[in-house]
């Protein structure tokens, strides 16, 4: 019997223990932290061996194959060990894809992973038997497990394809690359933008790879290094042959011929970002055959996700607008783009290496005060101080909703995009976004 150790006893980590479970593996999970009741009823109700706040070396050196949750990093010693010892590790994906027939929808990206892999799922599920998985909603692992569907759309993060070793998404989905979570990536750009295409390493010329064709980062590293896949590109900018391109104000996809077209006006979410992810969601259903006529309506009545420019009140003319999920630079870009009055922004956290000059633009032409909501405001005071007569900072999020409530007038809108993880203070960027939702409504 092989033994599989599961490293991390999250949402993924209990998933691929089920799987595992039920396929025959002798399964061991290990937490170095405390692993959430919820999760520990579920591994002592299947009766697989855990334990939590520890890792014990002896029982999992012992491994023929190891799990790993993203959110460990490679350089922490127990991973060093197990490499050294030459046992494999393995993502979530790479481990669950090996029990399914099923057709894999990839999608990854530095933002708009989790818009577009949900917006994928919304049209699919009205004419295909679907399902969500990946870094949303419930484990890929545990979904094969209980009831595999006959198609997966798979939100994937740069971690998840860390750890890939024959995953192969039919249909792969790269939105954009810009600098993120270089801590984990030795500050190396380079390195991040290598993780991402990984999305695309197994796939051959009977798959689709759609991407970006305006992203400077993937164009460049498409030219230097030749991918197998059947190109699909998207573009607001010029003119698409096989792929995604706007027309008259009409979204055109064609792919060998067949073609669609619908007006920018029918997608209800708002931002050039949003037209993007819907060109790139309505292109994959158009290769997976739904009709044409079920993706115009299905973007039309998709309502986004919360915690993405997610409206929340208007009290006193003024609109509260909760963007938890900016962790970084380049989302908090896109919802600062997408202001049309002036904005009191809530920004702050754990700095991944951030570089804040190209929201400079937005900060003079849209920005009235700034609220500093972070453990360690040091580098936003210095980067901001001098551009926004008010720049305050708090580290509590019922306060800086209070402040913004006294500073903001009729007609302006206050805005959480922190442009920063969450760690700092809160759980997750969920639990900085349900907090601020909550203060809100206590004004």
């Amino acid at each position: 019997m092989k033994r599989l150790v599961v490293l991390g006893g999250g949402e993924s980590g209990v998933g691929t223990a089920l799987l595992a479970k039920q396929k025959g593996y002798d399964v061991f999970v290990s937490d170095k932290g405390k692993i959430k009741n919820k999760y520990k009823d579920v591994l002592k109700h299947n009766e697989i061996a855990w334990e939590d706040e520890q890792h014990t070396e002896s029982k999992i050196l012992n491994a023929d194959i190891i799990m790993k949750s993203p959110g460990i990093p490679d350089r922490v010693t127990l991973i060093q060990n197990i490499k050294a010892q030459g046992i494999p590790i393995v993502s979530e994906i790479e481990f669950a894809s090996k029990f399914t027939e099923a057709t894999l929808v990839g999608v990854t990206g530095s933002n708009g992973k989790t818009t577009t892999a949900s917006l994928i799922h919304h049209i699919l599920k009205q004419e295909l038997h679907v399902g969500l998985a990946g870094n949303i909603g419930a484990s890929f692992a545990k979904q094969i497990s209980e009831y595999d569907y006959e198609n997966y759309v798979l939100e994937i993060s740069s971690f998840q394809l860390d750890d890939i070793v024959d995953f192969k998404p039919k249909i792969a989905v790269l939105l954009n690359i810009t600098p993120d979570h270089l801590d984990r990536y030795d500050y190396n750009f380079e390195h991040y933008i290598a993780s991402k295409f990984r999305i695309v390493e197994n796939q051959t010329e009977d798959d689709y790879f759609i991407y970006d064709a305006d992203d400077p980062v993937i164009v460049k590293y498409l030219n230097e290094h030749p991918i197998q896949s059947t190109l699909v590109p998207f573009s607001l900018e010029k003119p698409i042959e096989n792929g995604a391109c706007i027309e008259n104000e009409h979204i055109k996809i064609t792919i060998k011929n067949n073609q669609i077209t619908m007006p920018t006006t029918h997608v209800s979410l708002v931002g050039n970002h949003n037209l993007k992810n819907a060109m790139a969601a309505s292109t994959v259903a158009h290769l997976l055959k739904i009709r044409k006529q079920t993706i115009r309506e299905s973007l039309e009545n998709f309502h986004g996700v919360e915690h993405r420019l997610e409206h929340v009140l208007r009290i006193n003319k003024v609109q509260y607008i909760n963007d938890s999920k900016a962790t970084n630079v380049n989302a908090t870009y896109y919802a600062l783009e997408s202001m049309d009055t002036p904005t009191v922004w809530i920004v702050g956290g754990v700095d991944k290496g951030n570089n804040y000059e190209e929201l400079f633009p937005f900060i003079n032409e849209k920005v009235k005060a700034i609220i500093c909501l972070g453990v360690d405001n040091e580098k936003l005071m210095n980067t901001f101080g001098n551009m926004v007569d008010i720049i305050i900072e708090t580290q509590f999020m019922s306060e800086a909703v209070k402040i913004a409530y006294k500073v903001a007038q009729a007609g302006d809108n206050v805005l959480l995009s922190p442009a920063c993880a969450s760690f700092d203070l809160f759980e997750n960027y969920e639990d900085r976004g349900r907090q601020f939702k909550e203060a809100v409504r206590n004004l």
